[in-house]
């Protein structure tokens, strides 16, 4: 913090800024999946089989779009949301699975603020509770950072007790709650604060590659050290507190 005449406080200076680009053509590949661009033609088959896995529509129940009972209603969507700069969407392709099995999105891209935020976030049963799962959402925030962006935010309904879990054990940091935010399927969205800034991703970074190291995974796959054990003592404020 810095003063102005009169003594009034401002924020610090920001030496030499450039803003970052905007989410292009992009491939970002892990040793557990793979992300690119969203396609109709390429992924809308793949991703509709594996979302029908889930028979309850549980995965439905949080996004403002969905459930999708046949390919066809569900391509549109595809095909919709593709042509879109944002929110930019990626397909995931699981390794294990080997299938596209997942989506997610950076939206609210602001290069000029240095501001991008991750969400549209539907993985089916096949990519929920993998290593793949997290490693995507590693290799999207890597991205986002190693591009120049400062700040990295997830928003959730803030009933969402899993999407509040992932954000936390993501490593990021609440922020707030927006009461009464939106109106979406009819019902209102108190909307939870959560993000991470520049000054704190290389310790999250290397968390990640700590969890994600294979010699933290037995013969049947079960981690050794959690990554909420790795990112706990990082978060600045906790949903719970």
């Amino acid at each position: 913090m810095t003063n102005l005449p009169g003594e009034l406080p401002v924020g610090k200076p920001i030496a030499g800024w450039t803003a970052p680009p905007r989410p292009g053509e992009l491939t970002l590949r892990g040793r557990h999946c793979r992300l690119e661009p969203l396609d109709p033609d390429l992924h809308a088959r793949q991703l509709y089989l594996a979302n029908i896995k889930d028979q309850i529509d549980r995965n439905w129940v949080y996004l403002p779009y969905g459930p999708f009972h046949d390919e066809e209603s569900y391509r549109e969507w595809v095909r919709a949301v593709s042509a879109k700069e944002d929110p930019y969407f990626l397909a995931i392709h699981s390794r294990e699975c080997r299938q596209f099995c997942g989506v997610a999105s950076w939206l609210r891209i602001h290069p000029q603020r240095g501001s991008i935020e991750v969400g549209h976030i539907n993985f089916s049963p096949l990519l929920q509770r993998t290593r793949a799962a997290t490693e995507a959402m590693f290799l999207m925030m890597q991205w986002a950072f190693d591009a120049g962006y400062r700040r990295y935010e997830w928003k959730c309904d803030a009933l969402n007790v899993s999407s509040v879990r992932a954000a936390e054990r993501l490593g990021m940091s609440f922020e707030g709650v927006f009461r009464q935010a939106t109106i979406y399927k009819g019902r209102n969205r108190d909307t939870a604060w959560f993000a991470t800034i520049d000054s704190e991703w290389p310790r999250l970074r290397a968390a990640y590659i700590a969890w994600l190291k294979p010699e933290n995974f037995d013969s049947q796959g079960r981690q050794r050290i959690s990554l909420r054990t790795l990112t706990r003592g990082l978060l600045v404020k906790r949903y719970a507190d």
